[in-house]
């Protein structure tokens, strides 16, 4: 694996599953619908805490909800919440779980509208990724103009935890932004898989 500067400073000195998601997925655009709610789970997990601990929860999230597949997560039953809360291999947060379910439902109406969310979703970089040119990680934004709208957006069709800080990690993870640094070896492999 490349060490050093070859690497988004982030990703350093973490564990190699924390590597493994910089080196294999962070920033490879995402078409398919069961990923992206994937994403939208872990992502709204995450508000105000670590990324590195809700990495070490994906599993414990994938068994409880059942694989990310959103049309049984959307079937969930309030007994079925507080099953799931009941499981320290997720993050046991109330408000955070019962936010997955009325996500889940939500979702469902975007693929409904837009035949599916990656089209709905793409929609907000002109369906091509956004290719940034940073050199350093604190250049990076926490937020940016397509973020603030796709936010807004999802927070009119009820979705939870989806504030722009939120939705442009999404993108970042997703591919619909580019933000690995320009020396990172996964930049331009990156890069390359944005469609035409």
């Amino acid at each position: 694996m490349v060490e050093g500067p070859g690497r988004c400073q982030w990703a350093l000195g973490q564990s190699d599953a924390y590597i493994a998601y910089h080196d294999q997925e962070w920033g490879v655009p995402v078409y398919d619908d069961q990923t992206h709610f994937e994403f939208l789970i872990l992502e709204g997990a995450q508000a105000g805490l670590s990324w590195s601990t809700v990495l070490n929860k994906r599993a414990g999230y994938r068994k409880n909800f059942a694989e990310f597949d959103v049309h049984k997560v959307a079937r969930f039953t309030p007994q079925r919440i507080e099953r799931i809360l009941l499981d320290p291999a997720i993050v046991r947060n109330r408000l955070k779980v019962k936010s997955v379910i009325t996500n889940a439902r939500c979702f469902i109406k975007v693929q409904e509208e837009f035949d599916s969310f990656s089209a709905y979703i793409w929609k907000f970089v002109d369906n091509r990724p956004v290719q940034n040119h940073w050199k350093t990680d604190a250049d990076i934004p926490a937020t940016s103009s397509e973020s603030d709208a796709l936010s807004k957006d999802l927070k009119k069709r009820g979705f939870k935890f989806v504030g722009s800080t939120i939705m442009y990690a999404h993108m970042q993870a997703t591919g619909l932004v580019n933000d690995h640094v320009v020396s990172c070896f996964r930049y331009a492999p990156c890069k390359k898989l944005a469609k035409n």
